[in-house]
């Protein structure tokens, strides 16, 4: 089993990356390092250049969200750790591709019509291609499986068709066709403001988030301020449908405890938000403070962040070399 999956380096991580997919990679790295499997995660500042970028900040970001990761658990002795420009196979891999993907396919794409909007004809071509780098991403690894949200599940749907045409088009059995691999201990984490939208680093509202850089009275004054309902919390969790703020706290308690939801809803059955939230706030500090202690002393050293990047490529390029040089033979490029 060869997992791999990227994040896009486009700023601070928050509450949401790491209950929703960053914990669940640390688990799933310790899980096959244990039965003889093998993670692969990056950074897509390739990905990144799709929209307005300034690459200073770009390059910074790289870094910070290198040492966030690596605050968070994931360990280089057990997964490979590294940006995805630093891996010329994942360009090279996906120029292949765009002669096997379709233009019907990339219309398709629900992500390309959300950020184009109705400026289609001013988009970047990198944002229409963007599915095609990302099933090099995946494929140049031969990935059995894939980490993925509702968000992504079309995108690997994609990156499965490009395996399964390639393979039948120059009569090859290069590429497994990745299966998606959907946690159900992944919660989806909503705005600390609108129960109803996605946590996310681009709302213009801080308050509507926790950053993993927040410290410890910021954290406990969010949640403190954090849309509620005047209600107190039922004692079981399908009584809480219809109140969305309500929800999200309590998968947030449950998620960052290690429990299961109804068992949180036990624990605090007919106690108001009065109560309820001074509980979340000790809970979210006393699992987030050392992950920014440790982000803190990685960030001392940038320098050695990068080193680890850099050694994490070469062990990356090394599985993907012999796809792309299979690839290149497949279409007739290495004579």
């Amino acid at each position: 089993m060869r997992v791999v999956s990227g994040i896009q380096t486009t700023g601070n991580l928050h509450l949401g990356n790491y209950l929703g997919a960053i914990k669940q990679w640390v688990a799933l790295q310790d899980r096959l390092a244990a039965e003889g499997g093998e993670s692969l995660y990056f950074l897509a500042d390739l990905h990144a250049l799709t929209g307005d970028i300034t690459p200073a900040d770009l390059a910074n970001s790289t870094i910070e969200m290198a040492a966030t990761l690596l605050a968070a658990g994931i360990d280089p002795a057990k997964s490979i750790l590294f940006n995805q420009a630093r891996v010329p196979a994942h360009s090279e891999l996906a120029w292949i591709l765009q002669g096997t993907a379709r233009m019907g396919w990339l219309n398709r794409m629900t992500q390309w019509k959300d950020k184009a909007g109705k400026n289609r004809e001013g988009a970047s071509v990198g944002l229409f291609t963007y599915p095609v780098l990302q099933a090099a991403d995946i494929l140049a690894y031969q990935a059995t499986h894939v980490p993925v949200g509702e968000d992504q599940k079309q995108h690997l749907e994609l990156a499965r068709d490009v395996a399964i045409k390639f393979n039948t088009d120059f009569g090859v059995e290069l590429f497994p066709a990745p299966e998606p691999l959907i946690s159900a201990a992944a919660p989806r984490i909503m705005s600390l403001r609108d129960g109803t939208a996605k946590m996310s680093k681009s709302d213009p509202s801080d308050q509507s988030r926790i950053n993993l850089v927040d410290d410890d009275d910021v954290i406990a004054t969010k949640l403190r301020k954090a849309r509620t309902d005047p209600e107190p919390l039922p004692d079981s969790w399908a009584a809480l449908e219809g109140r969305a703020e309500a929800r999200n706290l309590v998968t947030i308690y449950a998620a960052l405890a290690d429990l299961p939801v109804q068992d949180v809803v036990d624990q605090f059955a007919g106690q108001g938000f009065g109560a309820f939230k001074p509980a979340l706030a000790d809970l979210a500090v006393a699992v987030l403070g050392p992950i920014r202690a440790r982000l803190t002393e990685l960030l001392g050293d940038r320098a050695a962040v990068a080193a680890e990047l850099a050694r994490g490529a070469a062990r990356a390029q090394a599985l993907a070399a012999p796809t792309l040089r299979s690839a290149q033979a497949a279409v007739g490029l290495q004579i």
